[in-house]
């Protein structure tokens, strides 16, 4: 089992930066790829972006890319997106999720954290 809990959500200028933490708990985080999605009202969870076990390599949503940076701290148990220049189509609720194998869909995740919300005024 792994335990995952997201911080560092809030209200935001578009335009503006944020920083989430997911920090993990149980087995061996740095075993685990680490997964960012978000998941808007109305709308379905969507890949954001992920980090591989040692940091190597990272992966993003074309949405994201070159606004968003993932990195992990695997002595410290957690990963982290930084995302700058947010829009307001970046409102949603974060959440991090762990798995054994990288993947782009959230069903190909096992564990999950409660999520935080993102909101980004105009």
């Amino acid at each position: 089992q792994v335990q995952l809990v997201e911080s560092g959500g809030g209200l935001v200028q578009a335009g503006g930066s944020l920083r989430l933490s997911c920090a993990a708990s149980g087995r061996t985080f740095s075993s685990y790829v680490m997964g960012w999605f978000r998941q808007a009202p109305g709308k379905e969870r969507e890949f954001v972006g992920a980090i591989s076990w040692s940091g190597a390599r990272t992966y993003y949503a074309d949405s994201v890319k070159g606004r968003f940076t993932i990195s992990r701290d695997n002595a410290k148990s957690t990963v982290y997106l930084q995302m700058n220049g947010l829009k307001p189509e970046d409102t949603a609720v974060y959440y991090c999720a762990a798995d054994l194998s990288y993947g782009r869909d959230y069903y190909e995740y096992d564990y999950w954290g409660q999520g935080t919300q993102v909101t980004v005024s105009s």
